[in-house]
């Protein structure tokens, strides 16, 4: 336990140093849309890149795991609708709710902590988790969340808010990185010697700036909270997030090796921890552009990622 959290320290202390500077105002809120626009257009595009096109494409192909994942996470989106939905939580709050209970950190986060715990090797197996959690189920729960104003419209409103979701996707460079590198990978592709001492150099940028802005944005997310809140509208899902959906893809998957469909122990490995990763920063960002409470969910984010420290640890202790 001990060797894990001296692995790990180092990611979370990134985070704590991005949440203290915003806090303390060392950082300028104002700077942090650009840091994040760093990450998100420049320095993370190109990591996953080099992790896609250094990977073997059977494994940025692999249904079996993607079904899995996907099967885990409709059933977290589900269940966190089911327990979250009130008079008060309505289909919007209930729906965004949901995604951050389903959606890990993995591209900030997820990436290079289980690159450095189990080596270059469990990185394509991430990636493919990404793809589904930023093409499924992210649509998923953003045509849900349009389903308090479609009583008048019928399905219409679904269908142009499932349309908006994809043309979101479609203009998210990150798909497009894995999708290039992928490419690249098939065909045994190398970049130019002085373009790829270029974006490998971005690509190792993109970890430390990448721990340090999501720190930033909860500090931020935190200092703009404009009222109070139960605890009962954020731990649950929290717990969803930490909890139940890691056992969740645990027990799915050691079903899935009994019945011999395929799936490795190592492999399951990389799922599971993937699942045991705090909720991603940037569903905060898609609540507050659909208009859900953005202050919940930065609560969610906020609390996983602190508690995500002992809990992410502990779960590589017991499965390594």
């Amino acid at each position: 336990m001990l060797q894990v959290l001296l692995i790990t320290f180092p990611f979370f202390a990134l985070v704590l140093a991005g949440y203290l500077a915003a806090r303390r105002r060392l950082l300028p809120l104002e700077a942090i849309p650009g840091l994040n626009g760093f990450v998100l257009f420049f320095a993370l595009p190109c990591m996953l890149y080099r992790f896609g096109s250094t990977t073997p494409i059977a494994q940025l192909l692999d249904a079996q795991v993607a079904g899995l994942y996907l099967l885990c996470g409709l059933v977290v989106v589900a269940a966190t609708i089911a327990v979250t939905l009130n008079a008060r939580i309505r289909w919007n709050d209930a729906a965004f709710g949901a995604l951050v209970a389903a959606f890990p950190n993995s591209g900030f986060m997820g990436v290079p902590l289980i690159v450095a715990l189990l080596g270059d090797a469990a990185a394509g197996t991430v990636i493919l988790t990404m793809v589904v959690d930023m093409v499924v189920t992210s649509s998923l729960c953003i045509a849900l969340s349009r389903l308090d104003g479609a009583q008048g419209s019928g399905g219409a409103a679904v269908f142009a808010a499932a349309r908006k979701a994809l043309r979101g996707v479609l203009t998210n460079p990150m798909p497009w990185a894995i999708g290039l590198g992928g490419v690249a990978s098939a065909w045994a592709f190398r970049l130019p010697g002085p373009v790829e001492k270029t974006v490998w150099l971005l690509a190792d940028a993109a970890s430390p700036v990448a721990l340090f802005t999501i720190g930033a944005v909860l500090a931020r997310a935190q200092m703009t909270a404009n009222h109070p809140m139960p605890v009962s509208d954020y731990l649950p899902v929290a717990v969803l997030k930490l909890v139940v959906h890691p056992l969740l893809v645990l027990g799915a998957g050691l079903v899935a090796m009994r019945l011999g469909l395929g799936l490795t122990s190592a492999t399951l490995t990389v799922v599971v921890l993937t699942a045991a990763l705090p909720s991603a920063s940037n569903v905060s960002l898609l609540a507050e552009r659909f208009g859900a409470d953005n202050g919940r969910i930065a609560r969610i984010i906020l609390v996983t990622t602190a508690v995500a420290f002992l809990t992410f640890s502990g779960a590589v202790t017991l499965l390594t």
